[in-house]
């Protein structure tokens, strides 16, 4: 029961520092003035100087090393007066603040001050027994500037950590958006080039071949749908986590074969070859295929030119996937890495998570080639 209480005025100290400062300062002065009036015939005095050691402690947090000197020097005017009073003990809130919230130099000199302050007291007041004195003095100055150091530590080491949860959440939001980016990137780049290739088909069939123009317009329609169908998907990512349920799974290695038939459809002859099973894959795994088929497959229908061919191959085994697409096309792409967009840099990035490098570059014979192998454990052989 009593750690909730103690959170509580910690708590509340916090958010009301001025008026934590002076329920502190009364207490001090409650305390030593009890002390003044019982132990001395004559307490004005006494008090008087309780009362200026313990008023300071009302601005201890704003001023700690003013309101330590303030109260040392009160101490002397005690010592030199030849006042004995409990109202020292502001001597030790006081260091405790300095070292609590002030450079490890300033706590030295606060406790060395405070060190001194112990020999005079003990030379004044301690002749009876003043080792034992000394010692107490001593251990109490010790006690207070190591829990100010400490308190110091926690403070600072909190501090830290939340600069490290501030980057991190940084870091996290960045790689999302980049993550989000990809994503947009190879669906609408993808599913565009399609649209404008099967509307150019279209365009020019209109006169000769109206059923033609029909057919491709249809697939067109059918290709918009399922763009915005993805990119709807892809968005729920961003909303809470109760639309979580009703999203669909994305693409893996089984809708390949879909994309292929697409990019048939949009005028641009591929095979596909597949060795393996791809479907022990994980699910990370399998989109990161279907993406790079499905940007290199764009590049090649952007890019190839005329008459040209694209082929996909496959090769799933125990320890990962090669995955290769190639085009017998004559088209002029960007070979430098100052001119590549988002296309290949996002193909390097997901295959960058699964340990692998994409080669991407020009044939001998021409066209175009784009190559990697993902390190993924799938537990299974390839046939």
């Amino acid at each position: 029961m009593h750690a909730p209480i103690t959170d509580r005025l910690l708590s509340f100290a916090r958010r009301h520092e001025t008026l934590a400062d002076v329920a502190i300062a009364l207490g001090v002065l409650v305390i030593a003035g009890l002390d003044a009036v019982t132990e001395h015939s004559h307490p004005l005095v006494p008090l008087a100087f309780d009362s200026a050691l313990a008023l300071p402690l009302v601005w201890r947090r704003r001023r700690p090393t003013w309101v330590l000197c303030v109260i040392a020097l009160i101490a002397g005017a005690q010592w030199l007066a030849d006042v004995k009073v409990l109202g020292d003990a502001a001597l030790l809130v006081a260091l405790y603040t300095v070292a609590a919230h002030r450079p490890r130099t300033v706590a030295m000199l606060g406790t060395a001050l405070l060190g001194l302050g112990a020999v005079l007291a003990t030379v004044r007041w301690g002749a009876d027994d003043a080792f034992k004195t000394f010692i107490g003095f001593t251990g109490l100055t010790v006690a207070a500037a190591g829990l100010g150091t400490s308190a110091r530590h926690h403070r600072e080491r909190a501090a830290r950590l939340q600069v490290e949860r501030d980057q991190q959440s940084l870091l996290g939001a960045a790689a999302e958006r980049a993550r989000i980016a990809r994503e947009l990137h190879d669906i609408v780049a993808h599913n565009l080039s399609v649209m404008i290739a099967l509307a150019d088909g279209a365009a020019f069939a209109a006169e000769r071949t109206p059923a033609r123009s029909v057919e491709a317009m249809q697939t067109v329609s059918a290709t918009g749908r399922q763009a915005l169908g993805e990119m709807r998907r892809l968005l729920g990512v961003l909303r809470d986590d109760d639309s979580a349920g009703t999203r669909v799974p994305q693409p893996g290695v089984d809708e390949i074969d879909q994309l292929v038939g697409q990019v048939r459809a949009a005028g641009l002859p591929v095979t596909l070859a597949v060795q393996g099973d791809g479907g022990t894959l994980p699910a990370g795994a399998q989109l990161t295929v279907f993406r790079l088929v499905q940007e290199a497959l764009t590049n090649s229908l952007k890019h190839a030119g005329p008459a040209a061919s694209a082929a996909v191959r496959l090769r799933f085994d125990s320890a990962g996937v090669d995955v290769e697409i190639s085009d017998d096309g004559t088209g002029v792409r960007a070979t430098s890495p100052g001119t590549q967009g988002l296309g290949l840099n996002g193909m390097r990035e997901r295959a960058a998570v699964y340990a692998g490098t994409v080669e991407a570059g020009p044939l001998p014979a021409g066209g175009w080639r784009v190559h990697t192998r993902l390190a993924v454990d799938t537990g299974t052989a390839g046939t």
